[in-house]
Formats: structure tokens, sequence, C-alpha cells
């Protein structure tokens, strides 16, 4: 299965901006899209990137540029693998850094076996990930996209499974996000984020993550990541 891996050139993970600097942060996204192109192909899929923008330093994939908004690019990429081959399309974020080839093999069978739509959901309502195998459905991004996705589906007739897996529901977006990659990853993210000096943080309450600077504690559990 051919598998998009939409990736933001242009300002990427500006929410991490309380914790990483803008060359750390594109840095940490590239670690990340590293880490998806690994378990795409590891859970049998043939990953190629959808990219706003040339990815400095290359990387090792086949890369498609197309700087229009998500929807629009996913939507016209979806429409000519549909066209050119008769089979199912995967669309997995970039920013997946603790997903697994188990978790993306569960996504890809199911499409691949008995509906027409697979769909990973992520927190607060977003699309994680999908697997498409219908002529007519199409992405929206916007908003709580799950749920948008759901009715898309319904209005095509188009049968869906959803994928219930912590794995795949978990982007990396906000710097409370990065304790899930020290906790549960193990690929090049969460090797970059120690490496960074940046490791887990408990003071009895919920698990967050510091950064120690010149022997300083730089905890930024409750810091405004905006």
């Amino acid at each position: 299965m051919e598998v998009l891996v939409p990736f933001s050139t242009d300002r990427p993970k500006s929410r991490l901006s309380a914790i990483l600097d803008s060359a750390e942060r594109a840095a940490f996204a590239r670690t990340m899209l590293a880490d998806v192109l690994d378990t795409v192909v590891a859970a049998g899929g043939d990953p190629r990137v959808l990219a706003t923008g040339p990815i400095d330093p290359a990387i090792d994939c086949p890369v498609e540029i197309d700087d229009r908004p998500l929807t629009r690019a996913v939507n016209a990429a979806l429409s000519d693998r549909r066209a050119a081959a008769d089979r199912p399309v995967g669309i997995v974020m970039a920013d997946l850094a603790i997903a697994t080839p188990s978790a993306l093999g569960d996504l890809f069978d199911a499409v691949e076996r008995s509906v027409d739509v697979s769909i990973a959901p992520g927190r607060g309502g977003g699309t994680n990930a999908l697997a498409v195998d219908h002529d007519e459905f199409r992405v929206d991004y916007h908003g709580a996209s799950y749920r948008d996705h759901r009715r898309i589906a319904d209005e095509v007739d188009a049968t869906v499974g959803v994928i219930d897996s912590h794995r795949l529901a978990t982007d990396i977006d906000e710097p409370a996000d990065l304790a899930e990659v020290l906790i549960h990853g193990d690929g090049a993210a969460a090797a970059w984020l120690r490496d960074a000096g940046i490791d887990l943080a408990d003071d009895g309450g919920r698990v967050g993550v510091a950064r120690v600077e010149d022997g300083n504690d730089a905890s930024i559990r409750d810091r405004d990541p905006f």
C-alpha cells in the first residue's frame, strides 16, 4: 500500500516553542518524520512524503512538493493514486512518534480485508491516520476531522473501521506530548530529546518534561506553549 505522509516545512511544530528553538523544532520534526517512515515500511507500507517545501537535509524517500493547504493537497494526491491504481492508499501524519508497525498494520489490514475506510482518531477529535479504498471518499482536516470523516464516509456509502490505538492517537504537538515520546518511544525521536537534555519531570502530580540547561532544571509542564 502506498502511504502518504504529509509534512510541513513551514515553521514546523511552532507550539513546542516553549522548550525548543526554531532550529531545534525543525530538526525534531524531521526526526519524528524519519521514525514514522521507518514504521510505515515495517508495517508493509510504501511511504511517500507530501511536503509543503523541500526537505533539508534530503531524506531517502520519495518526496512530492505541494504547498496547498493540507486538505487540498491530500485530496489531490488521493485522487491521483486511486485513479492510477485500484488499491488502498494510506495517509499517516508525520508526528506520530510512538506509532508501531503493529498499530499501523491494524489500520492497513482493516481496509485491505473488510472496510472501505479505516480511521485512527487523534485526541481532541482529529484524524491521525487513514487508509482508504473508496473512489469517492475525500478528506477534510478542518476542526473535528474524525467526526467529519465519519460523515463523509456515510455520504458516499463507504464502510468504516475505527482503530482505537493509543499509539496512533498520540500526535506530538505541545510540550506535554513530549512525555509520551520519552515514556513510550524507542526510536530516533526519543533519543533526540534525551540528547537535547529533555527528560521526564515528576513532582508527584502529572508527569511532564523538563530541560536541564547549565545545571538548572527548566520545567515546562505549566508554561504556555503559544
